[in-house]
């Protein structure tokens, strides 16, 4: 383990969760400082967690990280494949650790360690597969998906929680999806430096339609570049899930102490049942697409 993830480790285990988060920011934000060009020397990501929103990629990543052979990004989503592309690929680099410290670590253990980040917006975004295609065509790409219907519903309700969402109802929502999201596509495919709020916020049903983002990624990257796990599985058997993430990624065993959840939203109200039953027969074709393009049943209609 490096010093640096070790004092890492230190301070997550000792400090509360926001004054972690600042610590980590602000040791970010003085390396940057520390000279004209902070990407130098430094490594691009290994892997990438592109995906899905709401489905658990925060625990994920953080239990991945725990791995003493993965040090990881300095912040678990830099977004740079979709929001922050315009800073350039040397800004990037400025977030994963020193290839020094990788040579070090390979003298020490026999073994070099892995890093990458966490952003899952990635799945859903026009421009991010042709963008990391570019960059680390090599990655390997990790994608956690959850019962579409479930995700779908989460996500109105932090968009409620943080005042995203004017409509009251998930109804009425999902009602108004199309409409509200159609002029935010064309200007997307249009333009590439374009962030749409509105794609971020009230994408209930696109974001969970995961076969159509998965044909997209497949025109660039081949199958066994990608490893697919459910957010169930990581809930139901959180280690044997990891297990099948850390031979994908060429890690060895390892065995987590505390496979805990990492963020766990407040509660809210159950769904509708008659949303809950249209949503299902919405998904449901959707679903078996994406099984027959990943050869996985994620067992969401079962």
């Amino acid at each position: 383990m490096t010093v640096t993830k070790r004092i890492d480790r230190e301070l997550r285990q000792r400090l509360p969760r926001p004054a972690y988060h600042i610590a980590r920011r602000t040791y970010y934000d003085a390396m940057k400082l520390a000279g004209r060009s902070p990407g130098r020397g430094r490594l691009l990501p290994d892997f990438l967690i592109i995906g899905a929103a709401k489905s658990g990629t925060t625990t994920l990543f953080g239990w991945l990280s725990e791995h003493p052979c993965v040090e990881p990004a300095v912040t678990k989503e830099v977004h740079f494949f979709d929001y922050n592309w315009w800073r350039g690929t040397d800004w990037y680099r400025a977030h994963f650790p020193q290839r020094s410290e990788r040579d070090a670590f390979a003298r020490e253990h026999g073994r070099p360690f892995l890093t990458g980040e966490a952003s899952p917006t990635y799945i859903s975004h026009e421009w991010a597969p042709s963008r990391i295609a570019k960059v680390v065509p090599h990655a390997k790409l990790v994608v956690a998906f959850r019962n579409p219907v479930e995700r779908a519903y989460s996500q109105f309700q932090m968009s409620r929680r943080e005042g995203e969402e004017p409509l009251e109802s998930f109804a009425d929502a999902i009602a108004a999806e199309q409409q509200r999201l159609e002029p935010e596509h064309a200007r997307s495919r249009a333009d590439r430096r374009y962030n749409s709020w509105p794609l971020g916020c009230w994408s209930y049903l696109w974001r969970s339609d995961y076969a159509v983002q998965v044909e997209r990624w497949f025109r660039l990257f081949p199958r066994d570049q990608f490893h697919f796990v459910a957010t169930e599985r990581l809930e139901s058997e959180p280690q044997q899930a990891l297990d099948g993430v850390y031979e994908f990624l060429g890690l060895p065993p390892y065995e987590n102490d505390d496979l805990k959840p990492l963020h766990v939203a407040p509660k809210y109200d159950p769904m509708p049942s008659d949303v809950r039953a249209e949503l299902t027969e919405y998904f449901r074709p959707r679903n078996e697409r994406l099984s027959e393009l990943v050869g996985i049943d994620f067992g969401w209609d079962s």
